[in-house]
């Protein structure tokens, strides 16, 4: 099944550039608090890229298993997404 990601690699080359603004502030011995806000605002949206995959995830790739017949497949993408949550909580 094909997506499309059009929206979050857009949203990744402007983290990026943030990500090399936040290098020039160090750089540049820029004020800590000032360089601590930015990298929160990288965090914010790679956490929104995040929930957008996710919610792509659960609307095609989980429906699709949940539909089918396949007990094992149902199985296994819902202990991916368990797993996710679980990896995310030890971060």
């Amino acid at each position: 099944m094909t997506h499309d990601h059009s929206d979050s690699i857009q949203r990744l080359k402007i983290v990026e550039g943030h990500i090399r603004g936040i290098q020039r502030m160090l750089e540049k011995d820029q004020y800590c608090i000032d360089i601590i806000r930015q990298i929160q605002a990288v965090g914010a949206a790679l956490n929104k890229i995040s929930t957008s995959l996710l919610d792509q995830h659960l609307n095609t790739c989980l429906l699709s298993a949940i539909q089918s017949d396949d007990l094992v497949e149902q199985k296994r993408v819902l202990n991916e997404i368990t797993e996710v949550f679980e990896t995310s909580q030890k971060i």
